[in-house]
């Protein structure tokens, strides 16, 4: 049985073109200005595991936990 979560395989006499590659995931760092679209502003005061598992931000009224995907924060 085949892995559905596994990428299909491209073959080269196929006529459709191959899926485009994934982006590579955000990455931020300690000190980071961010913005956030339910948040507001923020600086980047933590990061777990490089920055690829959760960073904390400080958005000056709260302090948020976001993990990964980063799909509604932002480099500034």
């Amino acid at each position: 049985m085949t892995n559905p979560a596994a990428p299909r395989r491209h073959l080269p006499t196929s006529p459709f073109r191959r899926a485009p590659a994934p982006p590579p995931p955000k990455q931020f760092a300690v000190g980071d200005r961010v913005t956030h679209d339910e948040y507001g502003l923020g600086r980047v005061i933590g990061a777990e595991g490089d920055g690829e598992i959760a960073v904390l931000v400080d958005f000056g009224s709260r302090v948020e936990r976001l993990p990964t995907p980063f799909s509604k924060l932002f480099l500034l």
